[in-house]
C-alpha cells in the first residue's frame, strides 16, 4: 500500500509553480468584490 504520509514529506513543488504563484499574487487583480463595489459606489453617485 501506499504510505500517503511519507509521499508527502519527499513532496517538493516544482518552481514553475513557485514562480508562477509568486507572479499572480503581485498583480492587482479585478475579482467580483471590487466589481460590485465599483457598481454600488456609480449607484450611489447618480
Amino acid at each position: 500500500m501506499i504510505d500517503f504520509e511519507e509521499e508527502l514529506k519527499n513532496f517538493l513543488p516544482s518552481m514553475e509553480v513557485e514562480e508562477a504563484e509568486a507572479e499572480i499574487q503581485q498583480r492587482d487583480l479585478t475579482d467580483m468584490t471590487d466589481i460590485l463595489r465599483q457598481m454600488t459606489d456609480a449607484s450611489g453617485k447618480r
